[in-house]
């Protein structure tokens, strides 16, 4: 069943069962409120990896209890903090690996460690999910926070994973709009130039799983009557479950303008490795990192 409400996301983790996320560098008051909260929800047993000093008093400040949380004592700094939480991953105590006070270039070294991460060896790219009162359904935005300029190559890799990511709360075949600023292919902007293209590979069977089409401007993503408007028919025009981004920097605008001005609420992951990574903003609500925490809980 598709996910109506990003509410249910917390629904459905419950009823899989508590999982343990593991957290790297967990001296981070945000974070740790957020693992509170998702675990007296019920579907998260944290471990945490970091100095367990600053760890106690993060906690104090936040006014929440570490009493039932794992903590794993590491005084040798953030990046060491990474690799422990990624070898925790690898020897299979934990299903999920979340972000706290530690550099996400720090954090991707080891995970992207050839020998002793957690890579696939295809690409890791950020799916954020939104609900927001001036839409009728949940949908997807990718890539806004790791893919800086993909190529056609990269933007291909980036909708399988988004498009699986789909699959797994329930969108089985997701209506991909291909985002830029016009909607004719113009020779001068690549963004019409990949979106041409991957609507092709979306015909012939090399993008599965979904209906891709543009380039389409926001407005004919979201909106049926002004891609009526202009002339644009189809099934994805106006009902868009998944927004590829041409780039992060309008990827990350718009996730933030959504946050921000939207009224939005999402759960965001990092997919591509072999668990999913839990990367929040520091800007992002309580809310949205309890979502993350349970959308990952859910495709684990």
């Amino acid at each position: 069943m598709p996910i109506h409400d990003l509410s249910e996301l917390v629904q459905r983790a419950k009823e899989r069962g508590r999982c343990t996320v593991v957290v790297a560098a967990a001296e981070d008051e945000d974070v740790l409120i957020s693992l509170y909260h998702a675990m007296q929800e019920g579907f998260v047993a944290p471990l945490l990896i970091g100095d367990s000093d600053k760890i106690a008093t993060s906690a104090r400040n936040a006014g929440i209890s570490t009493g039932e949380m794992e903590v794993l004592d590491n005084r040798e700094g953030a990046a060491v903090s990474a690799q422990i939480a990624v070898a925790k991953v690898r020897e299979g105590r934990a299903s999920m690996l979340m972000k706290g006070h530690v550099g996400t270039a720090d954090l991707l070294k080891a995970v992207l460690d050839k020998e002793k991460g957690l890579n696939t060896g295809g690409l890791l790219s950020h799916v954020a999910f939104f609900q927001t009162p001036y839409y009728h359904k949940v949908f997807g935005l990718t890539d806004a926070a790791m893919n800086i300029a993909p190529d056609l190559e990269g933007k291909r890799q980036i909708l399988l994973n988004a498009v699986e990511l789909c699959h797994r709360i329930g969108i089985t075949n997701p209506k991909v709009a291909v985002a830029a600023a016009v909607e004719k292919v113009n020779q001068k902007m690549e963004a019409t130039l990949h979106a041409a293209a991957l609507k092709e590979m979306n015909r012939n069977g090399e993008l599965p799983g979904c209906v891709v089409d543009g380039p389409f401007a926001i407005d004919i993503a979201f909106n049926r009557e002004s891609a009526l408007l202009k002339g644009i028919d189809g099934e994805v025009a106006g009902n868009a479950d998944l927004i590829l981004s041409p780039d992060i920097e309008a990827g990350n605008m718009f996730y933030k303008a959504l946050n921000f001005l939207g009224g939005a609420v999402s759960a965001a992951l990092v997919t591509g490795t072999t668990v999913p990574i839990v990367l929040t903003s520091r800007s992002d609500s309580d809310r949205s990192k309890l979502l993350s925490l349970a959308l990952g809980a859910v495709i684990r």
